[in-house]
């Protein structure tokens, strides 16, 4: 198997490359072209220079015209670069037309996620999971450049008659692909049973956009030290805690933060992570509140809730974080242009979303620990109910002390 997780120097110095189109105008174009560039820093790369090009559609052969190619060769050459990431997914074709065009190494959006998840991954479970990821990812981008892939010890059934090496190479992939799945199974069986154990403790699972403070929030709510860092996918692994709020216990989950433009074979591969937002009795969906883009994410994420895990009708809590983070810039009153959210207050945004979601929501800052009382006092309020129903009022005391402090 090529080695889809990168082997990266510090600093390592790249290009960032997005297409301006009918259907992603310019201003969608640069911000996606901004997660990119935070994703390459997550990664580990140094982002020096974004190259853009508008287009009906994008090159089949090399994504971006021969004009803009020759225009981002010559500043790689020029400027020490090391490689030149796509926002986009690329076909093998369009890899290997670039590399011979360029001769650096190119990426793109997926494969730099995946290399991303790979180097976060911890337990055995996590690395299970990106590892399928990465075999179904390069399946059908099968080349002959993978002709190491085969080391085999000959021998009868070994290869079948007239078989060409990408055919080995592709049984090679399959195999060990239905192998990992085997193990995934056996380790969402083990998931199951951990959470038929747990009992009917009601269930509170955080989701949202990944880097909106999902960690940092579990840490606060929890007291327990769950890492957190400011990037993108800084946890990989389902964390659940016992929290107890004015004498009520719940289980409280921390879960894989979602983006735009997810992998499907990441999706798929972390099904076990998801199980635990479906079997979740509330969702507490925290908002980065200080990114311009905040209500897309949530659109985001909202949709993937609803088509992977089919949870967006769950009851929900909207936590708006980062408040702390806030800026904005006060209209002029004769300006006449649309507002935006760079001139709308906090205060306005508050009553805006108050009123848009009944109540349900809750303008807090994790980091600075600004109104988690009244976060505590929502999840109380509704997971009380659940509690209530759930178990007679007479053993709600015994379920205190019955339960570990840590799954």
């Amino acid at each position: 198997m090529k080695d889809l997780v990168i082997q990266k120097e510090m600093n390592e110095r790249a290009v960032l490359v997005g297409l301006i189109t009918p259907q992603q105008p310019e201003s969608k174009a640069l911000e996606y072209l901004d997660e990119l560039a935070f994703l390459a820093d997550t990664a580990g790369a140094e982002t020096v220079k974004v190259f853009t090009q508008k287009v009906d559609w994008p090159n089949p052969r090399t994504f971006v015209g021969k004009g803009k190619l020759e225009e981002i060769r010559a500043y790689v050459e020029e400027n020490e670069i090391g490689m030149v990431i796509f926002d986009d997914d690329l076909s093998t074709k369009q890899v290997s037309n670039i590399e011979r065009e360029l001769g650096v190494k190119i990426l793109d959006r997926t494969t730099l996620i995946l290399d991303i998840f790979a180097k976060r991954a911890q337990t055995a479970t996590a690395k299970t999971q990106v590892e399928l990821a990465q075999y179904q990812y390069l399946l059908p981008r099968l080349t002959r450049m993978w002709t190491h892939l085969e080391r085999q010890r000959g021998g009868i059934g070994m290869r079948g008659p007239g078989e060409t090496q990408i055919e080995t190479d592709r049984r090679i992939i399959l195999d060990r692909i239905s192998r990992l799945k085997k193990e995934l199974e056996s380790i969402d069986k083990q998931k199951n049973i951990q959470r038929k154990n747990r009992g009917k403790l009601t269930r509170v699972a955080l989701v949202g956009y990944t880097n909106a403070g999902k960690s940092t929030l579990m840490n606060v709510l929890s007291k327990s030290e769950v890492f957190a860092e400011n990037k993108l996918f800084a946890t990989l692994d389902t964390t659940v805690r016992k929290v107890i709020i004015d004498n009520l216990p719940f289980l409280l989950t921390d879960t894989v933060g979602f983006i735009r433009k997810l992998p499907t074979h990441l999706v798929d591969s972390f099904k076990s992570t998801l199980d635990e937002v479906r079997d979740a009795d509330i969702l507490l969906h925290v908002v980065d509140i200080s990114h311009p883009n905040f209500e897309e994410q949530i659109q985001v994420v909202n949709k993937t809730l609803q088509e992977v895990c089919g949870a967006a009708e769950k009851p929900m809590i909207m936590v708006f974080n980062k408040i702390d983070a806030f800026t904005f810039t006060p209209k002029d009153e004769n300006d006449l242009t649309p507002r935006t959210r760079e001139n709308i207050s906090l205060k306005e945004l508050e009553e805006t979303w108050m009123s848009k979601l009944n109540g349900k929501c809750v303008f807090i800052s994790a980091k600075k620990q600004i109104n988690i009382d009244e976060l505590k006092q929502m999840i109380y309020t509704d997971a009380k109910e659940i509690h209530l129903a759930r178990f007679p009022y007479n053993d709600f005391l015994y379920q205190n002390y019955e339960f570990d402090e840590e799954e």
